[in-house]
């Protein structure tokens, strides 16, 4: 099988470390898995040409997309696999491209019936002038950018102007959101079942970039100390949004969680990091569910569909914060894939 890294977007040194994670697991479990390493430098025209040549030369059976951001999660590099018809793991192309832009994704998790922030877009260059509706604080994000990259808090007016700078440098418009008090949390689907939930507690104001990538930063609470109805909540939240965009084998919702327990769903993302001490990784951990196996039943899933995997998926008890685990069935070591052979958390 093919693991696609690497890639022309903001996330290129994560979604190295998520695809070499990736491919040592997978060797591990005596897959052959080839490493694709598709350049920092490359623009979008180049990353498709390229990952083309060598994906119609090596025909593999899976192709396993462990890159982030611009090219691997806004549907593009799910298209190409769909037009040489070869299995991926992950969302489709609509469902990425869906899953990358923030304003899209929002009014469907609001058609879902989901609690998202109040929101607005800006042009970059005039939202200044045109910004009155709410007290700050206020969030200011790009519409199509992962790992909180570009992402600021500001607390007076005369930030704004910085914060659309650094947002409106990864496209227009850009999207300005209130600012929600409370514990941050994430929910997790694998499969179609929730995983437990994690409590992230940045040692910081914000949980942005720095703190997500350097270590001892933040502290993550596995599964988070949250009342039984509590995470049951979250976790029914986080499935909604993976069904309310139609995410397949793999998703991570990020959430606030009030002070009145009402989880507010930030974002989704439908390629979360994959290292091993990713989020997702740590929640599947924490069912019994290992790094190794979670990246061999994504491979399957691919290959023969979700319910050929199914044994592998945790199965959540109403109320709790923790999952029964069936464990799998002879599906997952016996159909090693040897045809080809020649390349990070988010979260």
């Amino acid at each position: 099988m093919a693991v696609l890294m690497g890639g022309p977007s903001s996330e290129h040194d994560v979604s190295l470390k998520s695809g070499q994670g990736v491919v040592e697991a997978l060797t591990r479990r005596r897959w052959t898995a080839e490493p694709i390493v598709i350049p920092r430098t490359a623009t979008l025209a180049e990353a498709c040409a390229a990952t083309r040549r060598f994906l119609q030369r090596c025909s593999p059976d899976v192709v396993f997309i462990a890159l982030h951001g611009a090219f691997g999660e806004d549907g593009t590099v799910q298209e190409l696999c769909d037009e040489l018809h070869l299995p991926y793991t992950g969302s489709s192309a609509e469902v990425s491209r869906l899953g990358m832009d923030k304003v899209a994704s929002r009014k469907q998790f609001e058609a879902a019936g989901l609690t998202v922030p109040r929101w607005w877009t800006v042009d970059p260059e005039e939202g200044q002038a045109r910004y009155r509706p709410w007290p700050y604080p206020i969030v200011v994000k790009p519409t199509a950018q992962g790992s909180s990259v570009g992402i600021s808090i500001v607390r007076r007016p005369d930030e704004l102007p910085a914060a659309l700078r650094a947002a409106g440098q990864y496209g227009s418009p850009v999207l300005i959101e209130e600012f929600i008090e409370g514990r941050e949390v994430t929910a997790g689907v694998f499969g179609d079942e929730p995983l437990p939930i994690i409590e992230i507690r940045p040692r910081q104001p914000f949980f942005d970039y720095t703190a997500k990538y350097t270590a001892g930063l933040t502290e993550y609470l596995v599964p988070a100390p949250l009342a039984p109805a509590v995470a049951a909540a979250v976790q029914a939240a986080g499935l909604l949004a993976h069904q309310a965009l139609g995410c397949r084998h793999l998703s991570r919702s990020d959430f606030i969680l009030t002070r009145s327990h009402l989880p507010v769903l930030l974002e989704i993302n439908t390629i979360p990091g994959f290292t091993p001490t990713s989020l997702v990784p740590k929640a599947a951990a924490c069912v019994g569910i290992s790094y190794d196996e979670l990246c061999e039943q994504l491979v399957l899933m691919a290959k023969h569909g979700t319910p050929q995997a199914a044994s592998a998926v945790p199965t959540v008890r109403a109320g709790t914060n923790r999952a029964m685990t069936r464990r799998p069935t002879g599906v997952a070591s016996s159909m090693p894939f040897g045809s080809s052979s020649w390349n990070g958390t988010r979260g």
